[in-house]
């Protein structure tokens, strides 16, 4: 008997990549045409993104007031609006697995963009943007840095970017890094290995794209907590792009070769008992769901899965195995802060949030709304604006502490979110408040330099 809405847990099904029918055009429309039919009776996911929007319009304008007056050509409209932040699978939709319903929009949305992506269909500038590796071999050449940075924030460059690349004008964009996180690491002090009932006592960092080239100071700080905490640490012998910008293209082949780099290396530390922390949360996420979903039979690939950590879920976790130092001298005033979406679908809680109320003189405005930023999607011309729309009534809410008044610092545990929701302060003329990453705002609290 069918039932209204999921009542159950929802469920993934296996990415089928591989199969040559992955990218059979005729087959992935009808399937897009069944589950818009089932979004255009529901509408829930309406403020989620511009797709839904986007979806429903097409419907009401057609000449039927149905999914089957929409043109095939036009579902693409909808793709493009996608940018797999998974909300909707994951905190709106009622008709996910195992309902009979099978509905997963955001894989659905992927499997257009990787035909998208085999016929051509994507420039060489959004693959440009998404060769986060290609860029970051820049990092950490004082001269060509300084030079890069300083040419980024003039007008006739950004200008020359708009027109080549399709990077808006008025996007922010990170500065390269003028000495790569990696490569300026501290070794870890020779602290013993402490397990916990929960928690591996040794840590391996993947460092991720963003902090190993653009924002080297995040992944100091994860490290001088994990130091103060008696943790041991070593950082991933080689390490290559999680693959996450690939996937939002819909370039498989690219995540594939990524994963290859990867996992190998990450499996070895996995199994000789590391957690395995990145920072930021899309990289955690394509190692704890996309790509355990292209591999489900790659017995490395689940062990990686197994042993991948959010910084504060890992932290958090030492503390139930009371293994966490707790005394923090140093208050953080009013924060607020957002839970990113990459964050929120991993389905670890709210231990961010947890480990700033540790602190004391410190009061906590959480906010779950998305920032619109996306990962390339907010700096692309097409979508700039609307990334700054979507982001709006979040940058308000955060404007307004629940304490009263403008907060002493906003945070977000997406560095990009982080600054798109800066950014949006200042657009929307919502006041100045500094924008620190949460590692930077724990490592403050224990008063660590």
């Amino acid at each position: 008997m069918a039932s209204e809405g999921n009542l159950q847990a929802p469920t993934r099904h296996a990415i089928d990549w591989k199969n040559p029918d992955y990218y059979n055009e005729a087959a992935a429309f009808h399937e897009m045409e069944r589950i818009f039919d089932i979004c255009h009776g529901c509408r829930r996911c309406v403020s989620l993104c511009g797709a839904f929007p986007t979806l429903f319009d097409l419907v009401d304008e057609s000449k039927t007031g149905e999914v089957d007056g929409v043109e095939k050509k036009d579902y693409m409209k909808v793709v493009d609006q996608c940018y797999m932040c998974d909300l909707c699978y994951m905190t709106k939709c009622p008709y996910v697995p195992p309902h009979e319903f099978n509905l997963d929009f955001p894989h659905t949305m992927l499997r257009a963009k990787a035909i998208k992506f085999k016929k051509g269909g994507v420039g060489a500038g959004e693959k440009f943007l998404s060769s986060t590796d290609v860029h970051g071999q820049f990092a950490g050449i004082p001269i060509v840095v300084q030079v890069a940075n300083a040419v980024n924030k003039t007008k006739p460059a950004r200008a020359v970017m708009e027109k080549v690349l399709g990077v808006d004008k008025n996007a922010w964009l990170p500065e390269l890094a003028t000495k790569k996180f990696r490569s300026g690491a501290l070794a870890s002090p020779p602290h013993a290995v402490k397990d916990g009932a929960k928690t591996p006592g040794k840590v391996v960092i993947y460092s991720t794209c963003y902090i190993n080239y653009n924002e080297p100071g995040i992944g100091h700080d994860l490290l001088k907590v994990l130091d103060h905490n008696e943790v041991p640490y070593v950082l991933v012998e080689k390490e290559k792009c999680c693959g996450m910008p690939k996937l939002e293209l819909g370039d498989l082949d690219s995540v594939n070769a990524s994963k290859e780099a990867n996992i190998p290396v990450l499996a070895r530390y996995a199994r000789d008992g590391f957690a395995i922390l990145s920072a930021v949360p899309s990289c955690t996420l394509m190692f704890k769901q996309e790509i355990p979903l292209m591999y489900p039979d790659d017995a490395e690939v689940q062990l990686v899965k197994e042993h991948m950590w959010d910084p504060f879920e890992y932290l958090m976790a030492r503390k139930r195995d009371g293994l966490l130092k707790t005394e923090f001298p140093v208050p953080l005033g009013k924060i607020s802060y957002q839970i990113p979406c990459h964050g929120r679908v991993q389905n670890i809680g709210k231990k961010t949030e947890e480990m700033l109320k540790m602190v004391p003189g410190t009061s906590v405005h959480t906010h779950e709304r998305c920032s619109g930023h996306a990962g390339t999607f907010g700096v692309k011309v097409p979508y700039h604006q609307q990334a700054m729309k979507i982001g709006k009534p979040l940058f308000k809410a955060m404007a307004n502490h629940k304490d009263g008044g403008l907060p002493d610092v906003i945070s977000s545990d997406c560095p990009l979110g982080g600054h798109h929701i800066a950014q949006g302060f200042d657009v929307n003329q919502l006041g100045a408040p500094p924008q620190k990453h949460p590692l930077t705002l724990v490592r403050t609290a224990y008063g660590l330099k």
